[in-house]
Order: structure tokens, then C-alpha cells, then sequence
């Protein structure tokens, strides 16, 4: 997607649904690709193909040619004819040729060690020196991130900033409007910008995330490497309590589902924060209580030298 560097009208908008369909159109290029080329390293007809997939030989052809625009299950049934990965067909790198895919697959087969031998190699410096003393706090809304980190920040002497207010300064509307003019994307690309920008010009800091930031993969990684990350966690009762004590109901108007909804969402998200250094659980826990748990977290493994 091109950059989105400013909402003010100082820069010209680009077209997402541009860009989104030459992205797809590539896509289907791609595939047709990959799947005519390990069909001739299995050295197989298209009519054997169709036989052990059951996709008809004519489909296949359009396939190929980049004119078909497959759907997720015919192509599984593709790659699974093939002895392929799904992955290997749409990825951005061909299998066969990439040695990033190659080293990949080899970091994933070793063991923990060496897992960590590799990183130590690939890093640019010690990942402590890397997330300086800046702290990132994680989590879902209504977990006590802005709260717990406005308040840590002034018992550490450390400047807070929320990166959804960094977004907004960014682009001189509130978040919501952002969504609703330039879509998740538009909000995502601003979201990597701000994270960039907060990493270079602060070494020590405490940054409360949205909850979904965990939703882009580079960006959350970039979270990861440059930040002391704290996963502020609560249960889902204790999360829509919080959300409705603000004074927002719409979490649960008209929607009797939204618990369940909720506590879904928590657990989809669960891996993904968990990658972070540190947890905090808030639940049922007063304020005082959390605040100086995460000061002493803070302290206890020197997240800031």
C-alpha cells in the first residue's frame, strides 16, 4: 500500500482500492505461476491434475494462464495434488529459489539454542540496548493501560504517551474518523509511522498500544524488538466493566452477544500477547495495587538499565 503520510490535505490521497487490486491481480498471477511450475517439476498433465484434485482441466488452464481467480479450497485441493504447501503458491517467495524461506525452515527445525545463537547473530545489538528504556504497555481496552501507564509514567519520571493520541496528532483527525475515511489500512500504516517515529525519538518512555496492534505482523514486531513489552491483561467481565464505567455502551447495545463476542476475541489474541516480555494481570486488583506491581515489574527485570 503506498504511504500515507499526512490527512491535513498537504499531500495528495492515494487510491487503496488501487493499489488493493493491482495487489490481487499480482496474487492471481503468482499462483497461476507456481502451480503450472510445480506441476512440470511433478511432471504431470493438466488432465492428471484435475483427476487428483477435482478441479476441472479447463479451470486449471485459467489458472495457469493468471485469468483464474481461485477460492482458498479449490486451491488447497491444488496444492495438496501437488505435495505443496498452500503457502508455497501464494507466498511473495518462491520456495524453490528463496534462501530467506530456506533459512527459515532450517531456524524452525533447530532447536531453542540454536534458535537463539541465530537471533544473536541476526540482531544489530544486544536486544536489551535495542529497546533502550522505552516500555510498551499491551493488551485489550479496558485492561488499565492508559490509567496504570499514565501513572507509572509520573511514579518513574518517565513521559507517557498513547500511541492512538500520536495517530491523531499524525494525521489532525480523531481516530474514528481516520477509520472511517481511510479504512484499517489507512489506520494500520499510520499506526507503523508513529511507532517508527516515537522509537527514534525517545529512549525511555512508557507507550500504551491498542489493543489491536497485535493485528499487523511487522509492526507488532517492530513493537517487540524496539520496546520492553508488558502484556496488561483483565478477564473479559472486568474488561466490559471498565469499557461501560468510561461511559461507553456501545460494547453492549444491541448486541447480546458481545461477551461472548469478547472473550473470543481475548482468546484469539492470547498467543500473540503473550509474546511480550512481562504480563500484569488486573483483575480484581484496585489501582494502587497494579500501579506499584508494574513499577516493581519495571524495576524487578531492569527494563530500564
Amino acid at each position: 500500500m503506498s504511504e500515507i503520510t499526512n490527512f491535513r490535505g498537504e499531500a495528495k490521497a492515494v487510491s487503496e482500492r488501487d493499489d488493493a487490486d493491482t495487489s490481487v491481480e499480482r496474487l492471481i498471477t503468482r499462483v497461476g505461476e507456481r502451480v503450472r511450475h510445480a506441476r512440470e517439476r511433478k511432471g504431470i498433465s493438466r488432465r492428471v491434475l484435475s483427476e487428483q484434485s477435482g478441479v476441472s482441466p479447463r479451470y486449471l488452464a485459467q489458472l495457469e494462464s493468471g485469468a483464474g481467480n481461485i477460492s482458498i479450497g479449490l486451491l488447497q485441493r491444488v496444492a495438496i495434488a501437488l505435495d505443496h504447501r498452500i503457502e508455497w503458491l501464494t507466498g511473495e517467495d518462491d520456495p524453490w529459489t528463496s534462501e530467506a524461506l530456506r533459512v527459515g525452515e532450517l531456524y524452525r527445525s533447530s532447536n531453542a539454542t540454536t534458535q537463539q545463537m541465530v537471533r544473536d547473530l541476526l540482531s544489530p545489538g544486544p536486544e536489551a540496548n535495542l529497546r533502550a528504556g522505552r516500555i510498551c504497555l499491551v493488551g485489550l481496552r479496558g485492561a488499565g493501560k492508559s490509567t496504570l501507564g499514565a501513572l507509572a509514567g509520573q511514579a518513574l519520571d518517565l513521559p507517557f504517551v498513547e500511541l492512538n493520541t500520536e495517530i491523531e496528532a499524525q494525521s489532525g483527525m480523531p481516530v474514528d474518523e481516520v477509520m472511517a475515511l481511510y479504512g484499517q489500512e489507512g489506520y494500520r500504516t499510520l499506526e507503523a509511522q508513529a511507532i517508527s517515529r516515537i522509537t527514534a525519538t525517545h529512549d525511555s518512555l512508557i507507550l500504551a498500544a491498542a489493543g489491536g496492534v497485535v493485528g499487523e505482523p511487522e509492526t507488532y514486531n517492530s513493537l517487540l524488538t524496539g520496546f520492553h513489552t508488558i502484556w496488561v491483561k483483565a478477564d473479559a467481565e472486568e474488561h466490559m466493566a471498565r469499557v461501560r464505567a468510561q461511559g461507553d455502551e456501545r460494547p453492549m447495545a444491541g448486541n447480546p452477544e458481545a461477551m461472548e463476542q469478547l472473550r473470543s476475541i481475548l482468546a484469539s489474541r492470547e498467543a500473540l500477547y503473550s509474546k511480550a516480555l512481562a504480563q500484569l494481570d488486573t483483575s480484581g486488583r484496585e489501582v494502587q495495587q497494579s500501579l506499584d506491581e508494574l513499577v516493581g515489574l519495571v524495576h524487578e527485570r531492569g527494563f530500564l538499565g
